[in-house]
């Protein structure tokens, strides 16, 4: 009885330590959104919504929505040009897919790959994953979010939906953003992340 105390005590110890680990970074990734939208020279906001601005709306943190997926490399597939909200015709490549499962579930997302970045040093092993879910429209950002994520090393990868963040266009009409393609729809409410940004009225 006593060893099984121990075994259950330990393993619980452990998932609380990655949890732990999980929402720190987590924290962090908002505490540099925040930054990135509080600096004049970064911001996308419009200048009335700039001058306004405290801080972006996020979800609660769920650790259930860092996953831990199995990646696929897809490494003879033919580059593409993603649809934008605008005329830009970006060239992106499929790099490998993400399987895993969610709420008992399970999902293939695409991975992308930018063309036009990867010639830059800081971004030679940048992955792009855009997705739309059931939440798009209503508490998230109707056209869907995006995932920052880099080249793994291994057979696996950290999805974690938590990081969700809005495309540009959803707080200035000037700019130009990528429209997650439909194989990417997660058929789920992925209730994580950055939520629909609330612009202020022009009357106020």
């Amino acid at each position: 009885m006593y060893k099984i105390f121990l075994v259950l005590f330990f393993s619980f110890g452990s998932i609380f330590a990655q949890d732990s680990s999980d929402v720190r970074r987590v924290l962090l990734f908002q505490e540099e959104l925040n930054k990135e939208f509080a600096s004049e020279e970064k911001s996308p906001l419009a200048p009335k919504d700039f001058e306004r601005f405290k801080t972006l709306d996020f979800f609660e943190i769920n650790t259930s929505f860092s996953i831990m997926a199995k990646f696929i490399r897809t490494p003879y597939e033919t580059p593409f040009i993603m649809k934008t909200t605008t005329g830009r015709e970006p060239l992106y490549v499929k790099y490998g897919e993400a399987h895993f499962s969610l709420q008992e579930e399970k999902y293939i997302l695409n991975i992308y790959q930018n063309q036009g970045l990867k010639t830059q040093p800081e971004y030679e092993d940048y992955l792009f994953l855009p997705f739309t879910d059931l939440t798009n429209g209503e508490s998230s950002y109707a056209g869907g979010r995006f995932i920052d994520l880099r080249i793994p090393e291994g057979d696996s990868i950290l999805i974690d939906f938590n990081t969700a963040y809005n495309p540009y266009c959803a707080y200035n009409d000037r700019y130009s953003c990528p429209i997650p393609p439909e194989e990417n729809h997660l058929d789920i409410k992925v209730a994580v992340g950055v939520k629909k940004y609330k612009k202020f009225p022009d009357n106020e």
